[in-house]
């Protein structure tokens, strides 16, 4: 019989593809990990493991095997949310993982309402960038995690994982008042392309979909201030050192002296789970109650 424990290790190492990240991410020692995929393979009568210089690769018959433990781990969690439903009330911890516009704006009503409706449920909080989320949820340090993507960037599906829309917002673009745009141009975009830009880093979700749009619009942006916090990039809006897209959760209450206008774009809220995990009452409460907040918004 193929040990779970064991097999989720697996798992873990064709997404972190290193024993040393699977020992980190899950609190074991490199050498626990090491021993516990050797079980394994004794316990499968097959070969999953190869050495390529100091990284392991996973054989077929190992990628193989995590298919099927996608399969497997999706049930359990099937499972427990079945169990959970059957309870008198919802109780216990829910570990919730946020993005940082969210954490202002969506977190704090949303977490009241829960424990209001829910006082027995723990929830706690974790600021986390969203291209962090799948391994931790993943893993086991979250349980629900609200994600975003944007127009002009593709957003692959994550294995092991469902998401949920939620809700959408709409794009602006800050601008510093009384920086005059381009002369004729109509594009609310392409209005600003000879103006110094404040963008988020490249590896960002938010700095990609920045330098799509203005390629979109005709034009590389001229980058002045690479900035990864839509506060700061407020704030230097404000006192006029360029101009950003900013999506409308960062812009509730801009710095003086910035004009937001909007452009034909958006950001979408998405929840995300474990795959499986989506039927859980805890989950889904939390879930409905940021979806009906949002909704009953102006």
């Amino acid at each position: 019989m193929l040990d779970v424990r064991r097999l989720r290790l697996l798992r873990e190492l064709a997404h972190r593809h290193t024993i040393a990240a699977v020992a980190a991410a899950l609190s074991y020692t490199p050498s626990a990990v090491s021993q516990q995929l050797s079980s394994l393979e004794r316990e499968a009568g097959v070969r999953l493991l190869e050495r390529s210089g100091r990284r392991v690769v996973l054989t077929p018959a190992a990628l193989a095997l995590v298919e099927h433990t996608e399969v497997v781990l999706e049930r359990l969690e099937q499972a427990s949310a079945a169990l959970a439903s059957m309870r008198d009330g919802l109780s216990g911890p829910l570990r919730i993982g946020v993005f940082p516009s969210a954490a202002r704006t969506v977190i704090p009503p949303a977490i009241a309402a829960l424990a209001d409706r829910h006082p027995h449920l723990e929830p706690s909080v974790r600021e986390i960038d969203p291209a962090a989320v799948a391994d931790a949820l993943r893993s086991g340090e979250l349980d629900v995690a609200l994600v975003h993507s944007y127009d002009f960037v593709a957003d692959p599906p994550e294995p092991g994982l469902d998401t949920t829309h939620l809700f959408d917002e709409r794009m602006f673009v800050a601008a510093p008042r009384g920086l005059d745009p381009r002369p004729g141009e109509d594009d609310p975009l392409g209005r600003w392309r000879d103006a110094p830009w404040i963008v988020a880093p490249t590896a960002t979700r938010c700095g990609t979909m920045t330098l799509r749009a203005c390629e979109g619009a005709g034009f590389r942006p001229n980058v002045r201030h690479v900035v990864d916090d839509f506060s700061t990039v407020l704030a230097l809006v404000g006192v006029g050192c360029g101009v950003a897209l900013v999506p409308e959760l960062a812009a509730v209450e801009p710095a003086l002296g910035v004009v937001l206008t909007p452009v034909p774009m958006k950001r979408s809220t998405l929840g995300a789970c474990r795959r499986g995990s989506g039927t859980h009452p805890a989950i889904a409460a939390f879930l409905q109650i940021v979806t009906r907040r949002r909704s009953s918004e102006p």
